[in-house]
């Protein structure tokens, strides 16, 4: 499984939303809905700042990735970013791949 950062702030609707279910209820939410896509809540925080929260789930695949922001999106409730993470391994690998570049002006 790959990992996700979800980042997201609230719209006034989804603050609504969050004093009526509470902070534990929308940890359950979210759980939910990483298990319906086959994947799991790793860990959920609420922030002050540009961001009200985040989640940081493994889901199989990017597909599985873009249906949960989608879905998230479209609810009105949250403004929403995915980031892909990627292990120190996979940054290793990607690493010792050759890659055929050309800076620009180079």
């Amino acid at each position: 499984m790959a990992k996700y950062l979800f980042t997201s702030a609230y719209t006034v609707e989804g603050r609504r939303g969050l004093l009526a279910d509470g902070g534990s209820g929308r940890v359950e939410a979210t759980r939910r809905t990483a298990e319906s896509v086959g994947g799991s809540l790793e860990a959920m925080y609420y922030s002050f700042g540009e961001h009200d929260v985040y989640i940081i789930c493994d889901l199989p695949d990017n597909e599985a990735a873009a249906a949960v922001s989608l879905a998230v999106g479209a609810s009105g409730a949250l403004d929403t970013t995915t980031v892909v993470l990627l292990t120190p391994a996979e940054i290793d690998r990607a690493a010792r791949q050759a890659v055929d570049f050309r800076a620009p002006g180079a």
